[in-house]
């Protein structure tokens, strides 16, 4: 059990976020190696009647194998189940962790396993099930195998939940080491939201795959959530980072569900948080910003305007020139003045007083033998 808030969620001011939208009713697919729903944090946020195992029950040799559950809330690999957290855990006494959608409800789609039993062709399919599923969101932590482009019924799938207005998003990959940029798939296909992964400075983190097709980065790194059966692990990759897009547009499409997906998409990069001015190959549009995604909302748009969103540095202000005596000099001056004439009528006044009291000591004028004194009065 992680008792304390996690850094990618003390980046957000949680209550702000959530007096605009928590995601309500908001369905959001997990294409993954499903979602295991004794997890407590998942028990109620999985529909599980709508899930589907679709990996096959026989391995390549035709050996039977135990798959799981039919409803994809089978997980042993608990990659599935940290994504479907991220996106969507209940809150919970005991963690700071929670899901950044936590009224949202994941459908569990286990297309994956240890093994990379996985395919292009399952992966279709299972878009293809989100869809009839009435999915809004789509998310896909996982790419193929060295970035090879797939055939084309992955492509007509994506191109299918884009009709019917569906927000896909996709991590980026974990290939970027080497510096070189690459396609990924299905991230990089024409209408997906590609995520890049970022760190605690906002920075691309080093192994996230960069390219001209990435939309935009968010959190990645030591991203604390949910396990199999309960508590929760620290991981890091794309894979952490797409879900935390994916609760994001959860958010947007319960608050504004009318909203085209290519309209919930441009708001998010729109509004996140920049460090060039336009489009850029590491992070794409800029750091996801859930907040100001939810409050700059005012009107929808159908692309991010490349100079907005970047604060405008301030040329300095030159100084007054000031000819002759400035105002603060003006000021010192009087005071001064104000000073030594209290002083001077302090000391006039002390030695009126004492030529005073000499005066009334003196003795009273008399013929010789003749006393007198004069009594303080």
């Amino acid at each position: 059990m992680y008792p304390g808030r996690p850094w990618a969620l003390q980046r957000v001011l949680l209550d702000e976020l959530w007096s605009q939208s928590k995601g309500k009713n908001v369905r959001v697919a997990v294409i993954d190696t499903g979602v295991d729903t004794k997890n407590p944090q998942l028990t109620h946020a999985v529909d599980a009647s709508s899930g589907a195992n679709l990996l096959p029950d026989k391995n390549g040799k035709g050996q039977k194998i135990d798959r799981g559950k039919a409803d994809g809330t089978t997980d042993t690999v608990g990659h599935g189940t940290r994504v479907a957290g991220i996106i969507a855990a209940r809150p919970s006494q005991g963690t700071g962790f929670v899901g950044l959608a936590p009224e949202a409800t994941i459908i569990p789609i286990k297309q994956n396993d240890a093994d990379g039993d996985g395919t292009a062709e399952t992966l279709a399919a299972a878009i293809e099930h989100a869809i009839r599923e009435k999915a809004q969101v789509i998310n896909i932590s996982q790419d193929t195998a060295n970035a090879v482009q797939p055939a084309d019924g992955l492509r007509r799938a994506i191109d299918d939940a884009l009709r019917h207005q569906i927000v896909v998003v996709a991590s980026a990959g974990n290939d970027g080491l080497d510096g070189n940029d690459k396609l990924t798939y299905p991230a990089s296909y024409p209408g997906v939201l590609a995520v890049a992964a970022s760190d605690r400075n906002n920075e691309r983190a080093a192994f996230s795959q960069s390219g001209d097709f990435v939309g935009v980065a968010a959190p990645g790194v030591d991203m604390i959530s949910t396990v199999p059966q309960g508590g929760h692990c620290s991981d890091s990759g794309t894979s952490f980072s797409a879900p935390y897009v994916a609760g994001v547009a959860a958010l947007i499409k319960a608050k504004h569900p009318g909203w085209t997906a290519r309209e919930v998409v441009a708001q998010i990069e729109q509004t996140a948080e920049r460090s060039v001015a336009g489009h850029d190959h590491l992070v794409g549009w800029g750091v996801v910003d859930p907040v100001r995604a939810l409050t700059d909302d005012d009107h929808p748009i159908e692309k991010p305007t490349p100079k907005e969103g970047l604060t405008r540095a301030q040329a300095p202000t030159p100084a007054r020139l000031v000819l002759g005596e400035t105002a603060d000099e003006r000021n010192a001056r009087l005071a001064t003045y104000v000073a030594v004439g209290a002083a001077v009528l302090v000391a006039a006044l002390a030695g009126v007083a004492v030529a005073i009291r000499d005066a009334r000591r003196r003795p009273a004028a008399g013929g010789a033998g003749t006393s007198g004194a004069v009594n303080d009065t």
